[in-house]
C-alpha cells in the first residue's frame, strides 16, 4: 500500500526555538527526567475514534473531514486499508500507544457471529502492524452506545436481550484485546442510567450494572488477560439539565 501521507516525514523533537509546525519544542521522548524517559512519564495514545473515525460532523450538517483512503464503506477491505495508514500517522507521530472502540476498527453486520468474524479479520492485520512498527495497544473497549439497541442503556438496559447483546460484546472484545497484547480494557458508560425519572429504578440498573462488571472481571480471570479494567466516569456527559436527559449513576 502507497504511504498515505508521502510529504510527512517522522515527526521529531527539534527544541522550543524550532520555527517547524510538525515538530516537538518540548516533548523529548528521550529525555530522561526522574530515573525515566518522558516517553516512560507520559504514555501517549492515539485514539481510532476520533482521529480516523470521526468525521467532523455535528447536529446541523454532515462531515467535513477528507480522508482520500477511507472511501467511507464498511468493507472489510476499507477497514483493513484504514488499520495501515492509522499506523502509518501513529509512526511519524511517534506515539507509543493507539486505543480503539471494537466498533471503531472493524464493521458491523447483521448477526453477532459475523461481526465478531468480521473484527477477527481486521485483527490479523492490526497484529500485522504493531510486530511492523512496535506500536502497542494502550487499551480497546466495546462500543455500548451508538447502535439504537443501546438507545436505553447496555447493562442498565430493561431488555434483557440487550444485556446479554452487551455482555457477548464486551467478551469478545476483551478477548482481542488481550490478543493484542493490551495494557488495560475500559468501561464507558455512555447511554447508561435513565431516559426519565417517572419510569426507572435506579437500585435495579445499578444492580445490573454490577452484575455486569462482576462477570466482565470473571471473564478476564478466565482468558488469562493480566491487564488493568479502567471506569470512565462521566456523569455529566450528555448533561443532567434535565430529566429527559440521559445520565449515568453515580
Amino acid at each position: 500500500m502507497a504511504s498515505a501521507f508521502p510529504n510527512i516525514k517522522r515527526i521529531e523533537y527539534e527544541g522550543p526555538k524550532s520555527k517547524n509546525p510538525l515538530a516537538f519544542k518540548h516533548y523529548n521522548a528521550d529525555e530522561v527526567i526522574e530515573g525515566k524517559t518522558m516517553r516512560e512519564h507520559l504514555r501517549f495514545s492515539v485514539v481510532y475514534w476520533h482521529t480516523f473515525r470521526g468525521r467532523g460532523a455535528d447536529m446541523f450538517g454532515v462531515g467535513t473531514m477528507l480522508r482520500p483512503w477511507d472511501d467511507n464503506s464498511d468493507s472489510l477491505e476499507n477497514a483493513r486499508r484504514r488499520v495501515r495508514v492509522a499506523f502509518e500517522f501513529i509512526e511519524k507521530l511517534g506515539a507509543p500507544f493507539y486505543a480503539f472502540h471494537d466498533r471503531d476498527v472493524a464493521p458491523e453486520a447483521a448477526t453477532l457471529t459475523q461481526t465478531n468474524k468480521n473484527l477477527d479479520a481486521v485483527v490479523r492485520t492490526m497484529k500485522e502492524e504493531q510486530k511492523r512498527t512496535g506500536i502497542g495497544l494502550l487499551w480497546g473497549t466495546a462500543c455500548l452506545f451508538v447502535h439504537p439497541r443501546f438507545a436505553h442503556g447496555a447493562a442498565t438496559s430493561c431488555n434483557a436481550d440487550v444485556f446479554a447483546f452487551a455482555a457477548a460484546q464486551v467478551k469478545k472484545a476483551m478477548e482481542v484485546t488481550h490478543e493484542l497484547g493490551g495494557a488495560g480494557y475500559v468501561f464507558w458508560g455512555g447511554r447508561e442510567g435513565y431516559s426519565t425519572l417517572l419510569n426507572t429504578d435506579i437500585k435495579r440498573e445499578l444492580d445490573h450494572l454490577a452484575m455486569f462488571l462482576h462477570m466482565a472481571v470473571e471473564h478476564k480471570r478466565k482468558i488469562g488477560f493480566n491487564g488493568q479494567l479502567y471506569i470512565e466516569p462521566k456523569p455529566k456527559e450528555p448533561t443532567n439539565i434535565s430529566t429527559t436527559r440521559r445520565r449515568r449513576p453515580a
